[in-house]
């Protein structure tokens, strides 16, 4: 094995540096989003509606932030990290696409 080169005899480079830094800027994006869609709700004034979608906002950044967390610990780990698993990739795109579905109702 030389220099680099991952138990499995492949050189990775920056790959998993690189995903990583993209989970962290993804749920930094979505922290902004929350943030925004917090201020939104309370511009006008707080309605029923526009604190409930609020509070279904923060819960999905919750979520999100809770799958992107245990993937970049994954890939710090240093080992080769498996596969994200369905089911979390499956929560990850539904916090995502609903938290987009919040913020148009929201605007709208």
């Amino acid at each position: 094995m030389t220099a680099g080169t991952g138990p499995d005899g492949r050189d990775p480079g920056l790959q998993p540096e690189r995903t990583r830094l993209a989970w962290r800027r993804t749920t930094l994006s979505a922290a902004v989003a929350a943030v925004l869609a917090v201020k939104t709700s309370l511009h006008g004034g707080p309605s029923a509606t526009g604190v409930v979608l609020c509070a279904l906002c923060c819960a999905l950044w919750l979520s999100f932030l809770w799958v992107a967390h245990h993937r970049i610990r994954a890939l710090a780990a240093g080992v080769r990290p498996p596969a994200l698993a369905p089911r979390h990739a499956t929560a990850a795109v539904l916090c995502a696409v609903a938290t987009a579905v919040c913020a148009a109702v929201l605007v709208v």
